[in-house]
């Protein structure tokens, strides 16, 4: 009944779903070269756990200032050229790691690519709110979205085999390449959908079918910080995006330290987790979607959702006391797939709190605000190994950050009532 609805109106929203798909794809290959190539560079360049820290950390200090500024940005000149001017912003920087040769030289690298890759996610999350109804946001959230697990994916298959072929180089230069086939695409193809000469209006009338918001044409980020709502999206943000970029940088590593895996053989297992997070990607927004449609509430359906991604990470813990490779490679795929579902339904949280042309600008102030406390935990990360050596304290924050996060979103907005009016 759902597919024939589908097909009645219409499918074109879908395509364009798929832009977002690929474009973050790109951006988590790009993101992901450096954590790969991670023990190969800090033999060849010889940097310490601090030093790396210090690399990751220059990324996410460019990240949040990108996502404040971008998510603003965006809201003002439109989605087609925001996220057109990041996408040449960030292949250009992926590629520049080609030509450094020291600790300084990545993070100013780092700085850059961080600078250009914030601009996805407010700039994917505005598309999907112009282009898709709120039952469906969720769902295309999630799809595209689980571009970071593909991506996650293909890099340990790509990135050693070319590394080891050509050198370390050339990951960074062949994958940077890869935005601008991208961007001939988004250039053809994205309008919005009153623009688009590919929309039917029937396709047009669903879009909107469910809207009853007024423009907002004068948004300030006083006015956004003013409502508790914002701030429930900041901290969903805040506290479990560490968390993923933790597993981002430092699981290759872990794995690596713990099971005695080199650059050859840490592929499959990587390939295992970031496949699993496909599935919680995409089954995270379809959750709330299905039970939104069995008539459940807005509220109801997306936090029951996440309650159920926040509950599933809680084995993380034990991850580190494993008795074996499959066992942990299990246990952190089964919490960075959760992750990924309630990423999911935290994205749809702002397209369903916010009138759409404030959406980037709230994905905005949440994201800069996951990037500073990215940056605290990475700074404690490379501290605690260092001193410390064990994995087990970082996989126990990891594993409550989720359930803690949801308790204070439903104590900012325990009905997730929407913000009608910004000025």
């Amino acid at each position: 009944m759902t597919v024939t609805r589908r097909n009645a109106v219409g499918n074109w929203r879908w395509k364009i779903c798929a832009l977002l798909f690929f474009a973050t794809t790109i951006n988590y290959m790009d993101r992901q070269v450096l954590g790969l190539l991670a023990p190969t560079l800090q033999k060849d360049i010889g940097w310490s756990e601090t030093q790396y820290a210090h690399i990751i950390v220059a990324f996410q200090a460019a990240y949040a200032i990108g996502l404040l500024v971008f998510g603003r940005w965006i809201d003002v000149i439109g989605t087609k050229k925001g996220y057109a001017f990041a996408v040449i912003f960030w292949s250009v920087a992926a590629a520049a790691h080609a030509l450094v040769r020291s600790v300084f030289g990545f993070g100013v690298a780092r700085f850059a690519l961080g600078l250009g890759e914030a601009g996805n996610f407010p700039a994917a999350v505005k598309a999907v709110a112009e282009w898709f109804p709120q039952r469906e946001r969720a769902l295309a959230n999630g799809i595209f979205n689980s571009g970071c697990n593909i991506g996650a994916v293909l890099a340990p298959l790509l990135v050693p085999w070319m590394a080891i072929r050509w050198g370390w180089p050339a990951p960074f230069v062949a994958l940077g390449a890869l935005g601008f086939v991208w961007l001939i695409f988004w250039r053809i193809f994205y309008e919005s959908p009153e623009k688009s000469r590919r929309v039917s209006p029937a396709e047009l009338s669903y879009i909107r079918g469910d809207e009853s918001e007024s423009a907002s044409p004068k948004i300030s980020w006083p006015n956004l910080l003013a409502h508790r709502q914002t701030w429930a999206f900041i901290v969903g943000y805040g506290f479990t995006a560490p968390i993923w970029w933790f597993y981002l940088y430092w699981l290759t590593k872990f794995l690596s330290k713990q099971y005695d895996l080199d650059l050859t053989n840490l592929g499959l297992p990587l390939v295992v987790i970031y496949s699993m997070t496909c599935f919680g990607s995409i089954g995270g927004g379809r959750l709330s979607s299905a039970l939104m449609r069995r008539g459940w509430s807005l509220n109801a359906g997306r936090k029951t959702a996440m309650l159920v991604c926040a509950v599933c990470v809680v084995p993380v813990v034990f991850a580190p006391h494993a008795p074996n490779l499959w066992v942990a490679t299990f246990l952190i795929g089964l919490a960075a797939s959760a992750h990924q579902g309630w990423a999911a339904n935290l994205f749809a949280l702002a397209s369903d709190l916010f009138p759409k042309d404030a959406v980037a600008s709230v994905v905005g102030l949440g994201g800069m605000a996951g990037a500073l406390t990215a940056m605290a935990f990475s700074e404690s990360t490379g501290f605690i190994l260092e001193t410390t050596g064990s994995y087990w304290s970082l996989f126990a924050i990891a594993s409550s950050a989720y359930l803690i996060a949801l308790a204070i979103i439903h104590w900012l907005s325990p009905a997730l009532q929407p913000v009608k009016q910004l000025n």
